[in-house]
């Protein structure tokens, strides 16, 4: 993409900032955030990006005063995961917000949203879920979080269709590579180092899409270009279905860090997804899991990894 006027929302997360710093190199780009994290935004404009503090915690019409209007594209990727169990504020919040960027951008070529796969309704451990899977919002690890972006979901609908407003809904799978934290992958690898549990299912293993940073940046532009009215609506991980367990046990190749695997009725449930409408929209993915996870572990851990 070239010359357009892109606007990020969470610019600082493991999704939306690998997006922004690439789109900078030949675009206008905007974060929209917070910027707790001490340093962050001097980065992002240390790399050409323009900042704007935005709480969406403020859902007054005033919130976005200032912000310039004639954005081309959007991400919106922010999010109130509803860490406090409140899931009226995580509803609230999420969904006005969201329907106030929609309303601020109406002019834009495409809006994408970025929503999460744990809408879905849990099936069999190996299913492979499609779009047109049922959902429930159910996720015992985190139970506001996907309730807040499926009633977000409507709310992009809604807006889609009343602002006229090219938009795609990309529900998302475990997003990993070198920048931020590293994804939930490091975020397992954590516990490894610490000696910390891992829970696993009683019975089998959990799956899932992950989808490396390199090829979720590159993916990007496709799912701008698959906006439209109605909404589309797409799964958005990695072509490859990978066991979590799988994962974990690679880690310790990797790093020779035991990992302490502990069957539990309650595990950070993951979905692995039918990549078909995805490929189709914007091609296949390029980056291996394996080739993934070792240079996301060289580049965060490098003092772990094996020769």
């Amino acid at each position: 993409m070239n010359g357009k006027k892109i606007l990020v929302t969470g610019g600082t997360g493991q999704v939306a900032r690998p997006v922004a710093e690439a789109l900078a190199e030949r675009n206008e780009v905007w974060c929209l955030g917070r910027f707790g994290t001490p340093g962050v935004e001097r980065e992002l404009n240390d790399r050409g990006i323009t900042t704007w503090h935005w709480d969406m915690d403020d859902t007054g019409p005033d919130g976005l005063k200032g912000v310039p209007e004639d954005f081309t594209h959007v991400i919106h990727s922010a999010v109130r995961r509803g860490d406090d169990g409140d899931f009226n504020a995580t509803v609230e919040v999420n969904a006005v917000a969201t329907g106030r960027l929609m309303a601020h951008c109406r002019t834009a070529e495409s809006f994408l949203y970025v929503s999460t796969g744990a809408v879905y309704a849990r099936q069999t451990l190996d299913h492979r879920y499609t779009e047109t899977d049922p959902v429930d919002g159910v996720a015992d690890w985190l139970p506001a979080y996907p309730v807040g972006k499926l009633a977000t979901e409507g709310a992009v609908r809604a807006f889609a269709q009343v602002l006229g407003l090219p938009t795609t809904i990309a529900r998302l799978n475990i997003a990993y590579g070198p920048g931020g934290y590293g994804g939930v992958p490091m975020l397992y690898f954590r516990r490894m180092l610490a000696g910390e549990p891992i829970p696993v299912p009683l019975e089998g293993q959990n799956w899932c899409s992950p989808l490396h940073t390199d090829d979720l940046v590159r993916q990007v532009p496709g799912l701008w270009e698959a906006g439209a009215v109605p909404a589309t609506l797409v799964n958005w991980g990695g072509d490859q279905s990978v066991g979590i367990t799988d994962c974990v046990r690679y880690l310790e190749e990797l790093t020779g860090v035991p990992a302490k695997l502990v069957p539990s009725s309650v595990t950070r449930e993951t979905y692995q997804f039918d990549p078909t409408l995805r490929r189709e929209l914007t091609g296949p993915c390029e980056v291996d899991w394996r080739d993934g996870i070792r240079r996301t572990l060289e580049a965060l851990y490098p003092e772990h990894v094996r020769s």
